[in-house]
């Protein structure tokens, strides 16, 4: 349960930063009804949960068969881990889009795939991110984990687009640049609790 939780908060952390997953969803949310927001937050998340999955198990396969690989993206996913803190709490926030630009539902999906697997940035992040977690972890527990990752995506989703297409008028870019802050910060003390992990397999080694 404690792993599922773990996968959970630090699946709320991947996604809930501001950036070109969530101005879609958001934009969607404030330019059109709830019902069609509600549709966009699931295409997202269907994307967002498969770039999820291909970054977690897809490191993990090399970080099984090769202990060299799983010191390497301990390191370096840690490192990443904290360099994604410092940048979020450093960022400024996305500007969101006030046009009234409605899309079908094929161009929803396709522009959904755009920002999600076609972003160089959350690509590697995400291998990086989950990847270091994932070094760290049996096969059993990494089930568990990546599971409350996946439903992180959809609980976060899911509520961004039901809350901001109800409560449009008091969102503004103030209230993501305290989200990016906290998330920040929770970021580095994870970051810290891996590169600590690392040095300690280092000198076990």
């Amino acid at each position: 349960m404690m792993v599922f939780l773990q996968g959970l908060m630090m699946g709320l952390i991947y996604v809930a930063p501001i950036g070109m997953q969530n101005i879609f969803v958001i934009n969607s949310a404030l330019n059109n009804g709830l019902r069609r927001a509600i549709l966009t937050a699931f295409i997202v998340i269907f994307f967002d949960v498969t770039l999820a999955l291909a970054c977690f198990f897809g490191i993990g396969v090399l970080i099984e068969r090769y202990a060299g690989v799983r010191m390497a993206v301990s390191l370096i996913g840690s490192l990443t881990v904290l360099f994604i803190g410092l940048r979020l709490i450093l960022s400024k926030p996305d500007a969101i889009s006030e046009e009234n630009t409605p899309q079908s539902v094929w161009k929803t999906v396709s522009s959904a795939c755009v920002v999600t697997w076609f972003n160089p940035q959350a690509i590697i992040d995400g291998t990086m991110f989950l990847g270091a977690f994932r070094a760290s972890m049996s096969e059993d527990e990494a089930s568990i984990f990546i599971s409350g990752v996946a439903s992180a995506s959809t609980l976060w989703f899911l509520i961004v687009s039901i809350a901001i297409s109800l409560f449009s008028r008091h969102f503004s870019q103030k209230t993501m640049k305290v989200m990016n802050i906290v998330c920040g910060c929770v970021i580095i003390v994870y970051g810290v609790r891996l590169l600590g992990s690392f040095i300690s397999n280092f000198y076990l080694k």
